[in-house]
């Protein structure tokens, strides 16, 4: 037995028990036909309190609202995969630093068309993606050029080194912005794409479809499948069988 299978439960097996914890307590089919027949948002929460999602809709007062599930759902999602990642080594760290990546880009470009709105960063945060979330996005409103958005916003953040081929002096306006989302995207997918493919084994066998697929969806205007919850997916079966 290779060394690397000998430590894997030092490096990465408490982190696998949370995932496969986690893939234990997705919902069912059942469940999912149990929901189809709520007639109230009241009747989804009670069956929900059934399952392991049971607790997060905890304490939400009545009226229940959808915006709100939606909320709560979302907070549970990235509460767990921080947690993921914050524990995990490298190269885990990184791969699950590239899956935040393509919600950064999109908080970027939707701070960015709200500041030409003239809309108010503070209600244009709310908006965002928390897995895209970063400290020095409300500077976003600054930049005036490219080359501003990259020294005032993005140069301590993961972004930073896709933003090589995006220097400009020209001003942000809508179209600009367009241009500035398809480079970083092409940057980021063409990175994510070798780091996955470098690695091989069930991570490339897995990814790199999934990268090809997102890239055709940005690039020529078509939508074959939601690769966002196929990362989701990705994460569950690279963890154990490519990360050791």
């Amino acid at each position: 037995m290779e060394s690397a299978e000998l430590s894997f439960n030092v490096d990465h097996g408490y982190l696998e028990g949370l995932v496969r914890g986690c893939k234990a307590g997705l919902l069912t089919r059942q469940d999912y036909a149990n929901l189809v027949q709520c007639e109230t948002l009241e009747d989804l929460k009670i069956h929900l309190q059934t399952t392991d999602y049971g607790n997060f809709l905890a304490n939400q007062t009545s009226p229940l609202t959808v915006s709100k599930i939606d909320a709560e759902m979302r907070r549970k999602l990235c509460g767990e995969f921080e947690y993921f990642r914050n524990h995990s080594l490298e190269p885990l760290s990184t791969f699950l630093t590239y899956m935040t990546c393509s919600y950064m880009i999109d908080n970027v470009i939707l701070l960015m068309n709200g500041a030409l709105q003239k809309k108010a960063v503070r209600d244009m945060l709310g908006k965002c993606h928390p897995l895209g979330r970063f400290t020095e996005m409300e500077a976003v409103n600054v930049a005036e050029t490219a080359s501003d958005l990259f020294r005032a916003v993005l140069v301590e953040t993961p972004l930073a080194p896709f933003f090589q081929d995006c220097m400009s002096e020209n001003t942000l306006d809508e179209l600009n912005v367009e241009i500035l989302r398809n480079k970083l995207y092409k940057s980021y997918l063409e990175a994510f794409y070798k780091f996955c493919k470098n690695y091989g084994d069930i991570t490339a066998e897995i990814m790199c479809p999934i990268l090809e697929v997102r890239a055709f969806e940005l690039f020529h205007g078509r939508q074959r499948a939601d690769t966002r919850f196929l990362y989701g997916i990705s994460l569950l079966l690279c963890l154990r069988c490519s990360f050791i």
